[in-house]
C-alpha cells in the first residue's frame, strides 16, 4: 500500500511524530538566516542524503517548524519539477527563542512567511540565490571565509532596534535618504602579501521593477539608492557607524540590458564609481565560481572579481 501523500500547502491533521535532530536545528537556523530558501538550496548547504533532507523538510513543515509561502502555488500551475520554498514557522521561531534568548514578539514568523506576496518572494529568492552561491564558493575555495551580518555583530546605537543596517544620509539641506541593504556580509582572505584582508559588501537585488532614474529624487528610483550609498562613502558614515574603512555595493539584476541601464545611471554620480559592482543573474549559473567571476564597475570596460 502506497503511503498517503501529504498536501503541499496545507498542514496535515495527522502526521508522523518528530523529534528534532541536530541536522533539523541546522536547517532551522539556515532558513532563519536566509529568510526564504528553496529545498535544493538547503540540500546544497546541509550534509546528508537529498531524499532524507526532503523528508525532514516535509516533516518540519507539517509540524509547524517551517513554513511554505502560499505565493509559490502559482509556480506549480506551470508544470515541471520545482523546488518548494521554505521560510521559518512559528515553532521554528520558538526554538530560536530558546536557543538565542530573544523576545517572543520577534518570532511570529509563520503568519508573515505564509502570506508573503509574489513580488517579495521573488526578490527574497534572488537575494538567497546570491548568498547561497557565495557560501558554496567559499566552501569550495577553502581559503575565503564568508562572515554573515549576524557573525559580524556590528554595534547599534543605544535605544534603537537591533537593526544596524538601516541608516540615513543627507544629500542636501532639504533631502535625506534612507539606506536599507538587502544583505550585508564580509569576505576574509589572505592577500598576495600574506596579510589577512576583510572586505565588506552591501547587496542589492534588482528585479527590474523599480525605475532606474526619475526627475524628482523624492520618488523611488535605483539612482536614488546609488546616490545614498555614494553619500555614505563620501561622508564616511560607514566608518563612523560600523567601524570599517572599505565597502562595495553588489547589484545583481535581471538581464545584460538592465545592467547597462544601472551602470549608465551610476556614471552620473560625481564620485565613487569603483564602489559599485554590477552583474546580471547569469553570473549565478555556476554558483561556485562567483568569487572569481567578473563584475562590472561604472567605469567603462572595467571588471573586477569579489576578491580584487
Amino acid at each position: 500500500m502506497e503511503p498517503l501523500r501529504l498536501p503541499r500547502f496545507q498542514r496535515a491533521p495527522s502526521v508522523a511524530p518528530i523529534q528534532l535532530t541536530e541536522r533539523d536545528h541546522e536547517i532551522i537556523r539556515l532558513v532563519h538566516r536566509h529568510r526564504l530558501l528553496r529545498s535544493q538550496q538547503i540540500i546544497s548547504l546541509i550534509n546528508g542524503s537529498p531524499q532524507q533532507i526532503l523528508r525532514r523538510l516535509q516533516l518540519l513543515y507539517h509540524h509547524g517548524f517551517l513554513e511554505r509561502p502560499r505565493a509559490q502555488i502559482d509556480y506549480y500551475h506551470k508544470g515541471g519539477s520545482r523546488s518548494l520554498v521554505y521560510g521559518l514557522g512559528n515553532k521554528g521561531g520558538t526554538f530560536l527563542k530558546q536557543e538565542l534568548g530573544l523576545s517572543p514578539n520577534q518570532f511570529r514568523f509563520g503568519e508573515k512567511n505564509r502570506s508573503v506576496g509574489r513580488i517579495f518572494l521573488e526578490h527574497a529568492l534572488l537575494v538567497s540565490d546570491v548568498m547561497v552561491a557565495i557560501e558554496l564558493a567559499c566552501r569550495e575555495n577553502g581559503a575565503v571565509r564568508l562572515i554573515t551580518d549576524e557573525q559580524l555583530g556590528l554595534p547599534h546605537k543605544e535605544g534603537e532596534k537591533k537593526q544596524p543596517f538601516n541608516w540615513k544620509v543627507n544629500i542636501s539641506n532639504s533631502l535625506k535618504l534612507g539606506v536599507i541593504p538587502d544583505r550585508f556580509f564580509a569576505l576574509e582572505y589572505l592577500d598576495k602579501s600574506g596579510k589577512i584582508t576583510r572586505v565588506y559588501f552591501f547587496l542589492e537585488a534588482d528585479r527590474g521593477t523599480m525605475p532606474v532614474i526619475r526627475k524628482n529624487l523624492s520618488q523611488t528610483s535605483f539612482f536614488r539608492k546609488l546616490l545614498a550609498y555614494e553619500a555614505t562613502w563620501s561622508q564616511s558614515i560607514h566608518q563612523q557607524r560600523f567601524g570599517f574603512h572599505r565597502f562595495r555595493v553588489l547589484t545583481i539584476t535581471t538581464s545584460p540590458e538592465r545592467t547597462k541601464s544601472l551602470m549608465a545611471a551610476c556614471s552620473q554620480l560625481k564620485r565613487g564609481y569603483g564602489l559599485f559592482l554590477f552583474a546580471d543573474k547569469s553570473i549565478l549559473e555556476k554558483p561556485t565560481t562567483i568569487l572569481s567571476a567578473l563584475w562590472q564597475t561604472a567605469r567603462p570596460g572595467e571588471t573586477v572579481s569579489l576578491l580584487d
